[in-house]
């Protein structure tokens, strides 16, 4: 091999077999993103400490650095003869090893490297690990010494890396202790040592699999010694005669291992990752990307899924033929991991007896409670119980429904008489009809709701407020913010607010304009001020605010916030509860905030002068300040503050921003219809654009035309209705936005306390564009349409 360093041979060995082309070498690299380059080894240069590196299908070399990547695998494996202690020689300093030993290497990223070795090289700049392939084949691997954080293999690795004054003995000891307890672990204690509980960790215990070096199971089945090779030809032979049998089951009949070792196997010497599916968060709305058919068949229950792979649990991770099929149905890669028998069976059956189909499950527990008892008659209101085991199940339907349809609030609503009650979904921010359930069960199913939120039974002459944490009681993990309202007739009507979204977003992904955008990153990252967002109830502001500390949300700054209630959370923020019934309100936090050292301070809302004379003391006095307040306008809120009786001159120097929004219904992505938009709607758009400001629709067209116009005409889109988006024609909502920033001549307004006509005058020449323009805007990139933009621009 043409290299400016010879690649080395363990100690105790000689090499007896070379690769047939000994110029360049295939190999791969594991970047430290994890990125595996396929492609051939050119150079290895250690005292330039780079890898020359020539691609597959790439026109030039990559000169790589020892710092960019956490191993180099040379694909072609060679053959070692082992020789006596006195036929050892060479002039680097290499260290001997005995037998085949496990070892270790620890990533700095977190992420492991398990493999058998034969023997290794320790040198300055990394180490050479010869991995046992097969037969007495080695595999060659480099692993720089940037990208360490430890490396275990053996008694004399150990006393190497002591000398090396890497590590002490005590760390030795602790490590050979650690290492002889995993040999000696029973399965189910190796298994359950360390959970894997979120989607994070999974990815993080996949990605550590993935830079492993790639064994099949007879391979390590025989560097475990659990079989021998005549042993492991005889299965091979059986399943040659049977493909449909997998090695491991043929190995369990022929009593040469046992399930646990089987699946030991698989978690310590493959990599694969075990998951406990009784405490795993499982991503309910994935479920139905696997049929129920598909899910028995093959003992699989789907995980959650990225948009081009989903992770599966599965009892046997190797059963190529259920990777397949699952990979075809699904149109993405499949992830496996291992889940025991037993728990996948029962969560199979749980998890599916939710998402069989919304027809069967409503009408079919509907039928079931009309149908009374043994005489066939429907049972009267009062021979219905909460606990009542259909009752129960369609509770758990409408919620999952709820959740899977992206729903954001529930709403029952009870009649006298015989008037079935009816169930309506919010969705997009419209009400849509669900389900009517009859007269008799109403008492029931308030009731049922109330048990579950922990709220009065008896009580119906008062509004009750609750929370329902759904994972007691059903496969989602939900929480849901129930009221309860008494209504005419001696009746109640219960809303349930689905509280599904505990991720902030990024400024980036929530649809702000490029001018607002940059604005926004730009006032994030002031020492001080005075920031706020208006809208009305529902249009997105507290996911603003969480977007906005997510971009700020590091180290070196200690945020709090006060919230009612919290909806979203960020690790790293320090959360505090608002709650009024112990004098915890807004003002109180507040003051306390101010005495525990903060750089940001976010208020849910600001609502009361005690409150609004805190946040502009708070900014006065050298900290970024974030708030809400239910208005319609930026201009608007700006007014409204100075009717709490604020001083106009403490406020304009507080005052950094204020950012209005509104949510709009998107069109379907997948079925929107273009058109070319006719004269009288280009007049018509342009007439809107321009209401209330000084522009001119001619002038406005001929931009248009310039920026979205092909040949002089503008394309725009209708809904349509496809399955995607439940025959609608709209999917999802979109965020438009207005950004007044305070500026020398807004301060000088603010100081003569200027109506709202006058200061969104001077907004608007200083180029603030108001919620009606960004929508038009949003028009014309094809997002939405003009009847939504007027729905929410009145």
């Amino acid at each position: 091999m043409n290299t400016d360093f010879d690649w080395p041979t363990p100690p105790h060995f000689e090499l007896i077999s070379k690769p047939a082309n000994n110029s360049v070498e295939p190999a791969f690299i594991v970047m430290n993103d994890s990125q595996k380059l396929t492609g051939r080894m050119l150079r290895l240069i250690p005292a330039a400490s780079l890898v020359e590196f020539h691609p597959d299908r790439a026109v030039t070399n990559l000169s790589i650095g020892f710092s960019s990547f956490k191993s180099l695998h040379l694909a072609q494996p060679i053959e070692l003869k082992r020789l006596p202690l006195s036929n050892i020689q060479g002039s680097i300093e290499v260290y001997p090893s005995s037998e085949k030993q496990r070892c270790v290497v620890r990533f700095k990223d977190g992420s492991e490297l398990v493999a058998e070795v034969t023997g290794f090289v320790f040198l300055p700049f990394g180490v050479f690990l010869f991995v046992t392939s097969h037969s007495n084949k080695v595999l060659r691997w480099f692993i720089p010494g940037d990208a360490m954080a430890s490396c275990e293999t053996g008694d004399l690795l150990g006393k190497i890396l002591v000398d090396q004054k890497i590590v002490s003995h005590e760390q030795i000891e602790a490590g050979l202790k650690q290492q002889e307890q995993l040999r000696s672990q029973k399965l189910g204690d190796y298994l359950t040592r360390e959970d894997i509980l979120t989607q994070q960790q999974l990815e993080a215990a996949l990605k550590s699999q993935k830079s492993a070096p790639q064994l099949r199971l007879g391979e390590a089945l025989l560097l475990e010694q659990l079989v021998t090779k005549k042993q492991l030809n005889d299965a091979l032979q059986l399943q040659s005669q049977d493909r449909k049998l997998r090695l491991g089951e043929i190995l369990i009949r022929m009593g040469l291992l046992t399930g646990d070792t089987l699946a030991r196997v698989l978690v310590q010497k493959l990599g694969v990752p075990y998951v406990n599916l009784q405490t795993f968060k499982v991503d309910p709305t994935v479920i139905e990307t696997i049929p129920l058919r598909l899910a028995k068949k093959h003992t699989v229950l789907p995980l959650y899924k990225t948009d081009s792979r989903i992770i599966v649990a599965m009892e046997n991770p190797l059963a190529w033929d259920a990777l397949e099929e699952i990979g075809f149905y699904t149109k993405l890669k499949v992830d496996p991991v291992l889940a025991s028998p037993s728990d996948l069976a029962l969560m199979i059956e749980r998890f599916y007896s939710f998402t069989q189909g919304r027809e069967e499950d409503l009408s079919d527990l509907v039928s079931e409670l009309e149908a009374g008892d043994e005489r066939g008659k429907p049972p009267a209101e009062e021979e219905v119980t909460e606990s009542h085991s259909a009752l129960v199940r369609l509770v758990n339907r409408i919620i999952v429904d709820a959740y899977r349809q992206g729903v954001s609030d529930i709403h029952i609503e009870s009649f006298p008489g015989n008037t079935p009650s009816k169930v309506r979904f919010r969705k997009d921010g419209v009400m849509m009809p669900y389900s009517d359930i009859p007269a008799n069960f109403r008492a029931a199913l308030i009731s049922r709701i109330k048990i579950m939120s922990r709220l009065d039974i008896s009580e119906k002459r008062h509004s009750q407020d609750g929370k329902v944490n759904f994972e007691q009681f059903g496969p989602a993990k939900i929480e849901l913010r129930i009221v309860t309202v008494p209504t005419a007739n001696g009746l109640e009507d219960i809303v349930m607010r689905i509280l599904a979204a505990p991720k902030a977003l990024s400024l980036d992904s929530i649809g702000l304009g490029p001018h607002v955008l940059a604005e926004l990153k730009r006032l994030a990252v002031k020492p001080h001020g005075l920031f706020f967002v208006c809208g009305p109830t529902g249009s997105g502001k507290t996911t603003t605010l969480h977007s906005m500390l997510s971009h700020i949300n590091t180290p070196e700054r200690k945020i709090w916030t006060a919230e009612d209630p919290i909806e979203i959370t960020q690790k790293g923020l320090r959360q505090v509860q608002v709650n009024a019934k112990i004098d915890w309100t807004f003002a109180n936090v507040l003051r306390t905030f101010l005495r525990a050292d903060p750089d940001v301070i976010m208020v849910g809302e600001t609502r009361d002068p005690e409150t609004a004379k805190i946040v502009i003391e708070a900014s006065l006095t050298g900290h970024l300040v974030f708030s809400t307040m239910h208005t319609n306008s930026a201009a608007e809120s700006v007014v409204r503050l100075l009717d709490l009786g604020l001083d106009p001159f403490n406020f304009a120097d507080a005052l950094i921003a204020v950012l209005s929004q509104r949510l709009t219904r998107r069109l379907c992505a997948a079925c929107r219809k273009p058109h070319v938009a006719s004269l009288e709607q280009m007049a018509l758009l342009a007439q809107e654009y321009c209401r209330e400001t000084q522009l001119v629709p001619e002038e406005v067209l001929l931009q248009w035309r310039a920026q979205y116009g092909h040949h002089d005409e503008l394309v725009l889109f209708t809904a349509n209705g496809c399955k995607e988006c439940d025959q609608m024609g709209y999917k999802g909502r979109l965020g438009i936005h207005e950004l007044l920033v305070v500026s020398p001549a807004m301060k000088r307004k603010i100081y003569a306390k200027a109506n709202v006509a006058e200061l969104s005058h001077v907004a608007a020449e200083e180029g603030m564009r108001t919620l009606r323009q960004d929508g038009i805007d949003k028009i014309l990139q094809g997002h939405t349409d003009l009847e939504q933009i007027q729905a929410v621009c009145i």
